[in-house]
C-alpha cells in the first residue's frame, strides 16, 4: 500500500502546474489560497470528526497548523514561479526536495536513506539537472527570480515532510484538511497585505474550475497520499516520489500548451522517471521502520 500511495501521490501532484497555468492570469497568491481553501473545506468533515473522536491529538492539530504555514510558503512561492519561467524549469527545481531531505538525514543521523534510495536520489538529480539545463539553454537564464521562488518552495516542502514525520501515527486526511485551511488563511492574509501594491486578478469561471481541480487532484489526492505515506516511509523516500512531478508536468504541458520538450528534456525526464521507479520499488517490502 505504501508503494501505491507514493505512486498515486507523485502522479497526482504532477497535474498541479497545468491547472495553475490554466488558471492564469489569476493572482498566484490568490490562486494558491483558493486551492488550499477548497481542499480544506472538502476534507473538513473528516478533520472535524477526527478532532471530536480524539484521533487527532492536540499536538497533531498544532503541527497541522504549522504545516499550513509551510504549505502557504511552498505553494505561494512555487505558483508565483510559474509566471516567471517554464513549467519544466519550475517543477524541476521545486522537486529538489528529496536531495535536501537526504542531506538533512545524513547530517541528523536519523532516517538515513538506504543505499538504493541514495542512488535513486543521485539519478533523479542527474535527470532534473538535464531538464533544467536544457530548459535554461532553450529559454535563457533570465528567469532567475522564478528559479529562486521554486527553490524556496522546495525548501518549504522539505521542512513540511520533516515536521510531519515527527508526529508518529495520525489520521492523514484529517491532518491534511487542517493544514490546508491553515495555509489558505496565511495566503489570504498575504493577499490582503499586498493589495495596496497591486490589485489581484480574480479568477473567472474557467480559472475557478482549474483551481478547484488543483484542489481535488494534486492537493486532496496527491498530498493526502504523500502525507499518509509519511507514517510508513522516510521523508527522503516520500520526497523522492515527488521527483516524478516534472516528468508528468512536462508531458502534460506538451499536450495542453504545446510546450514541446526537446530531446534533451525527454532524456532528462526518462532518467528521472527511472530514478523514481528505482526508489519506490526498492523499499523493503514497502515497510520502513519509524525513527525513534
Amino acid at each position: 500500500m505504501t508503494r501505491l500511495a507514493l505512486a498515486i501521490g507523485g502522479i497526482a501532484i504532477g497535474f498541479a502546474a497545468i491547472f495553475f497555468r490554466l488558471a492564469a492570469p489569476t493572482d498566484p497568491l490568490l490562486a494558491s489560497a483558493l486551492r488550499l481553501a477548497i481542499a480544506g473545506l472538502v476534507l473538513s468533515p473528516i478533520s472535524l470528526r477526527a478532532v471530536r473522536d480524539g484521533r487527532l491529538t492536540p499536538r497533531a492539530t498544532k503541527t497541522a497548523l504549522l504545516g499550513g504555514v509551510l504549505y502557504a510558503v511552498h505553494f505561494g512561492a512555487w505558483v508565483a514561479s510559474l509566471e516567471r519561467t517554464t513549467v519544466a524549469a519550475s517543477v524541476t527545481i521545486v522537486t529538489a526536495t528529496p536531495l535536501l531531505l537526504a542531506g538533512i538525514a545524513f547530517a541528523r543521523g536519523r532516517d538515513r536513506p538506504s543505499r538504493a534510495t541514495v542512488v535513486a536520489c543521485v539519478v533523479a538529480a542527474v535527470g532534473a539537472a538535464i531538464i533544467g539545463v536544457a530548459d535554461a539553454t532553450e529559454t535563457g537564464f533570465g528567469a532567475v527570480s522564478g528559479d529562486a521562488l521554486a527553490l524556496l518552495g522546495a525548501v518549504a516542502m522539505a521542512v513540511y515532510l520533516l515536521v510531519v514525520r515527527e508526529l508518529g501515527s495520525f489520521p492523514a486526511f484529517a491532518f491534511s484538511g487542517i493544514a490546508a485551511l491553515s495555509g489558505a488563511a496565511v495566503l489570504a492574509v498575504a493577499v490582503a497585505l499586498t493589495w495596496p501594491l497591486h490589485v489581484p486578478i480574480f479568477p473567472d469561471e474557467d480559472a475557478f474550475v482549474a483551481i478547484a481541480l488543483a484542489a481535488l487532484v494534486p492537493q486532496v489526492l496527491g498530498h493526502g497520499a504523500l502525507t499518509w505515506a509519511l507514517e510508513r516511509a522516510t521523508p527522503t523516500e516520500v520526497g523522492l516520489a515527488t521527483a516524478i512531478e516534472p516528468v508528468i508536468s512536462t508531458a502534460l504541458a506538451w499536450m495542453v500548451f504545446a510546450e514541446r520538450p526537446s530531446l534533451l528534456v525527454g532524456i532528462g525526464a526518462s532518467v528521472t522517471l527511472a530514478a523514481v521507479v528505482l526508489g519506490v520499488t526498492s523499499r523493503d517490502g514497502g515497510k520502513t521502520p519509524r525513527a525513534r
